[in-house]
Order: C-alpha cells, then sequence, then structure tokens
C-alpha cells in the first residue's frame, strides 16, 4: 500500500463558535498552526573527584505552551438569502463569510448574543464595534484542519479554546481584499471526524462577486481639533495597512510533577494602528499630501493631533465594500520616500475619545446577494 500524503491544497478549515454554529472558513495557502512545550533543563556543575567530573543533564516537561495558528482570508461580505437551510442565514441581512473570526476579535459573546462584537443585523450593512471588548476574555472558538479532504484516509486537527489576538488588513494595490488573522488556543489534538458545517454561504466557486478589489479603496483624511491643524486632505492611496491587536496573553499553572495544559487567556491593552502611503503632490485646489506633512510637522504647540480617517476598501458607493472608520487618529510625521515618484507614508494611531472609551475603530460590511 502506498503512503498517503496530505497536500495544503487539499485542507478545509472549519469554525465552531461558542453557540455552536459551524463556519466554513475558506483560507488561503500559507497557513500555519503548532503547539510548543516549556522545559526546564538541569545541569551537574562540580569538581573533579578522582579526575572525573560529572557533566550530564536532565530535562523536564513542565507545560504546554498555548497553541499558535495564523491564515489569511479574503474578506467576503454578502447579503443572505435567508433561507435559513443548506448553509444559508436565516435572514436577508449583511453577513460575512468569515464573520465569526470579526466577532470574536471584538466580543464577548457568540454573533446574535449579548456581548457580540456584531451589532443587530440589517440589510443595510453588517455593523462591527468594539463597544463589548473591554473585558478580561474576549469570545472564544474552536478550529478544525482536515488535512487531505477529499480523500478516503483524512486527518483532522482540533484546536480548542481559540481567540483571535490580531488581524491585519494590506492593501495591496492590484490584489483583492484579505485579512491576515493570529491567534491562540488551548491544545492541539487529532479527531475522528470533520465537523459539518452549518453555516457556508457566499463561498460557492460561483460566489465571485463578494471579493473586493483593494484598487477601487479611497480614503478621506480631515483633521478636527487640532490646533494649528484644519480640514480636509485630498489623497489617493497607494497602499497601507491597518492592524488590530487584542495583546492577549495565555495563562497556565505551574503545578509541579504533571505536564500543565493552558488554562485560558486575559486580554492587554487594544491596539489600532497602521499606515497609509500616497504620492508627494500639490494639487490646483484643495489641501494635499504636501500640506500635510508641513501641518503636522509645523505643529509644534500640539502634543497629541486629532484626524478623523476613513478607509472604503473596495470604493464610496459600490458593493460589495467595507468601511472602517477612525475617527480620532494622532498621525506621525509622514516620511519620505525616494523613488522614480517621491511618496509620503504616514502612520497612524487609533486613539479612543477616552482612556476607558471602545470607539478607536468601527467596521460596516456591505455585499450583494450570493447565488
Amino acid at each position: 500500500m502506498a503512503d498517503t500524503f496530505y497536500y495544503s491544497r487539499d485542507t478545509l478549515v472549519h469554525l465552531t463558535d461558542s453557540a455552536g454554529a459551524i463556519y466554513k472558513i475558506p483560507v488561503l495557502d500559507g497557513f500555519s498552526f503548532s503547539q510548543a512545550t516549556n522545559a526546564t533543563e538541569v545541569t551537574l556543575n562540580e569538581m573533579a573527584t578522582g579526575g572525573v567530573s560529572r557533566r550530564a543533564r536532565q530535562m523536564f516537561t513542565d507545560s504546554y505552551a498555548p497553541a499558535e495558528w495564523s491564515f489569511q482570508t479574503y474578506i467576503r461580505p454578502f447579503t443572505s438569502g435567508g433561507g435559513g437551510s443548506a448553509g444559508e442565514h436565516s435572514s436577508a441581512f449583511s453577513h460575512v463569510v468569515e464573520e465569526a473570526l470579526w466577532n470574536a476579535l471584538a466580543g464577548y459573546g457568540a454573533i446574535g448574543a449579548t456581548g457580540a462584537g456584531f451589532s443587530s443585523p440589517d440589510a443595510n450593512g453588517a455593523d462591527l464595534a468594539f463597544t463589548n471588548s473591554n473585558r478580561p476574555e474576549l469570545d472564544t472558538f474552536d478550529l478544525f484542519f482536515e488535512m487531505g479532504s477529499g480523500k478516503a484516509s483524512s486527518t483532522v486537527y482540533k484546536i480548542e479554546g481559540c481567540v483571535v489576538n490580531e488581524v491585519s488588513i494590506d492593501f495591496d494595490i492590484d490584489g483583492i481584499a484579505t485579512a491576515n488573522w493570529s491567534g491562540f488556543g488551548k491544545i492541539i489534538t487529532e479527531v475522528d471526524t470533520m465537523t459539518t458545517a452549518t453555516i457556508y454561504e457566499g463561498t460557492a466557486a460561483a460566489d465571485t462577486n463578494n471579493f473586493i478589489r483593494n484598487r477601487l479603496t479611497d480614503l478621506a483624511v480631515t483633521a478636527t481639533t487640532a490646533e494649528d491643524i484644519v480640514g480636509t486632505y485630498t489623497l489617493t492611496l497607494t497602499g497601507g495597512n491597518i492592524t488590530i491587536s487584542n495583546n492577549m496573553t495565555f495563562l497556565t499553572p505551574e503545578t509541579l510533577g504533571i505536564v500543565n495544559q493552558p488554562l485560558g487567556h486575559v486580554t492587554g491593552t487594544r491596539s489600532v494602528t497602521g499606515n497609509f502611503t500616497c504620492y508627494l503632490n500639490t494639487p490646483t485646489s484643495g489641501a494635499s499630501s504636501a500640506d500635510l506633512f508641513e501641518d503636522i510637522i509645523e505643529s509644534t504647540t500640539t502634543i497629541t493631533n486629532d484626524f478623523n480617517l476613513v478607509f472604503v476598501i473596495g470604493g464610496t458607493g459600490n458593493t460589495p465594500r467595507v468601511t472602517v472608520t477612525l475617527p480620532t487618529c494622532h498621525l506621525e510625521v509622514p516620511s519620505h520616500s525616494i523613488d522614480d515618484i517621491i511618496s509620503l507614508e504616514t502612520t497612524f494611531h487609533a486613539l479612543p475619545t477616552s482612556v476607558d472609551a471602545t470607539d478607536e475603530i468601527t467596521m460596516e460590511f456591505v455585499g450583494p446577494a450570493v447565488t
């Protein structure tokens, strides 16, 4: 009998959320998951006896480190058919193929439950806010990776008690909108069978109208209350990034005599950062990227500047699209990149309106009906 080999191309990923819904998560090539051990090394360090000095060592496994996982997905909003069966959602509202991940990033409850990241659904757009993210723990889920899907003998790995630690959105000007996900879990185990997805609407091969083209993305930059900076800047993006991080830590007990397993997670400082690049220009009218650089570097009396950034990934008025609103951003002084055409790169930090607020960022996903 020939050996069975498993290829990343044949892998399926399912997610079971804390309410029991099972989502199909289409991932891109380059996914990974692993789990390491924490060990203690004991060595001897002694002088010679009769010309002999012992030089041995011993190793002890103390605990398992938390499992780590990462993968990339396309950002795929859509309007549900509302059938409530055959993988469809039960109402004809706006949804996202990977919505369980977005929800776990921003809330402490499953979609539709108390503490969810998504607010009450409707047909106008799926709204994600971080109102429920000021918690020591966020929503958890289980991930299942089926290696060799469709083969006579597949291998299925389960990562239990997963959390989303970070997501990064990159603006590849010639690409499709993607999100890079990473997080932790309690432990990786091999299970007998793959879970059967109950929600997989918008993932069929024929569902190609819910992919977002980055080239259509636009950005509105408006200065709000800074003393020396007032106005709206006309910028055309050439690239950029938005990164949202929960800065989580996993806790593991340290009992002697056993191999301890990770207990659970606690959240750290919520961080929303990023950057955007544009050409250095001076249009005939309106404030330009050159004006933005000048205004920031000359604003010597403003300790924390205040800008409202609105990224419309996919383009204003287009479907599908994602609108990312960062109402209170501190911008660093833009840096020049000297190339054939000189450009500026500006780093931003999205801040809440107060230290206990959760309004650094909101997102609205709007998509078409899928087959």
